[in-house]
């Protein structure tokens, strides 16, 4: 667990010269370290020219709710992954980097389809779901609780709302992380061809789905693709936009809840004082689940484009500017949570940005939330003395924040 640095001159070089782009090599481990140090003496730190890096709760929270930030990314990826390209394609239609009009009309009937009757269906599918996953995973020699467990739910849960036939949804977890690890801040060109690569088997993949939907349609009460092939009121979406969000669909869902559940596993498996008070009290699971997303945060960076001058910190950044929003870092801000380096399961108030916040909060949230309720409560309910049996293996990403193994002892 990170401890604030004591010496300010210490904390103050972990500033100098930081970069995303290539950053220190203690960072993707534990970043927090650098975090406290640029939030205490460099919270508006440049990365670029016309770039910069914000870390402190408070200007997080403002350019979020700000109407000068955009998400519009076709400039940035235009330059990030060339124009015109199958990943640039995806990631300027996908709702999450988009304005209105667009956004607007996209996100209302996606939210259409993800309402609180839809999730209230889905829990006992997931229920039965989690249990027979804890019953592998009680049974593999050696278990991994991010490829048996964690990352298997989300694929089952966009797969069932999608209704993507069982048998046919080996690839998507693999075409999930190609696409999203584009989003880092410097990928390299065998990502990007992986990314193209999967985008393009993606979009072939759905134009079958969506045809043979066309022809044998759904319930949209529970088919969450009739729904948006049918659109609502005030229209539907383009095939274009049908595909690419189908696949943003997936991304989402995936990669949020993938790092939920495992980084909330490893963190109550290395605070055994909180693990042990979840055994012992189970119906904290619901401040546990927003603990762990402030905590270990599935997403740490995002990023908007100013389009008026914007104040943050003591300073007004110019129209124009490229700003990344350091999700973790605003979540261990003192200056909003008390102790922000010390977990503690029943922490309220506790208004994390795990999501985001404003017109473009996450708008799977409360699915996440759900999974991630239901799995790690029936984790430790079946498994309380689950502890680490090897070193865990980091996904090396900076964008996102999880495992790519974790395995475990059940006891």
């Amino acid at each position: 667990m990170s401890e604030p640095i004591s010496s300010s001159t210490a904390s103050a070089a972990l500033t100098r010269g930081f970069s995303l782009a290539s950053p220190p090599p203690a960072f993707v481990d534990d970043p927090h370290p650098f975090f406290d140090a640029l939030r205490a003496h460099d919270p508006v730190h440049a990365l670029a020219a016309d770039s910069v890096l914000l870390t402190r709760y408070a200007d997080v929270l403002a350019v979020y709710r700000s109407r000068d930030a955009s998400s519009d990314k076709h400039r940035e990826f235009g330059a990030k992954f060339g124009a015109g390209t199958p990943i640039h394609e995806h990631h300027t239609t996908s709702l999450v980097f988009n304005d209105p009009p667009l956004h607007t009309r996209v996100r209302r009937i996606l939210m259409g389809a993800l309402n609180q009757r839809a999730i209230a269906r889905m829990e006992a599918g997931v229920v039965g779901l989690v249990d027979r996953l804890l019953e592998r995973l009680a049974a593999s020699a050696a278990p991994d609780l991010i490829e048996d467990f964690a990352a298997q739910i989300p694929v089952e849960v966009i797969g069932n709302l999608l209704a993507i036939p069982r048998d046919e949804r080996g690839p998507l977890r693999e075409w999930s992380l190609a696409i999203l690890s584009a989003l880092e801040p410097a990928p390299g060109e065998a990502l990007l061809a992986r990314a193209n690569a999967a985008v393009t088997e993606f979009i072939d993949y759905l134009k079958r789905l969506v045809a043979d939907r066309a022809r044998h349609p759904g319930d949209p009460e529970v088919d969450m693709l009739t729904r948006l092939m049918r659109g609502d009121a005030e229209g539907t979406l383009t095939e274009h936009e049908l595909m690419h969000n189908c696949i943003f669909l997936l991304n989402a869902g995936h990669e949020t809840t993938t790092n939920l559940i495992g980084n909330g596993a490893h963190v109550l498996m290395t605070h055994r004082d909180q693990l042990e008070r979840l055994v012992a009290e189970p119906a904290l699971i619901g401040s546990a689940v927003e603990e762990l997303l402030r905590y270990e945060s599935p997403i740490q960076l995002n990023n908007r484009l100013t389009t008026a001058p914007l104040p943050v910190s003591d300073r007004t950044i110019p129209a124009g500017t490229f700003v990344t929003l350091a999700i973790g870092a605003a979540n261990r801000d003192p200056a909003e949570f008390a102790d922000p380096h010390r977990l503690d399961i029943t922490r309220r108030p506790n208004n994390h940005l795990a999501f985001g916040q404003g017109a473009h909060a996450c708008s799977g949230m409360n699915v996440a939330r759900m999974e991630g309720r239901i799995a790690l409560g029936a984790l430790v309910r079946r498994f309380p003395r689950i502890e680490p049996a090897a070193a865990p293996l980091r996904d090396r990403r900076l964008r996102f924040r999880g495992f790519r193994r974790l395995p475990v002892r059940l006891g």
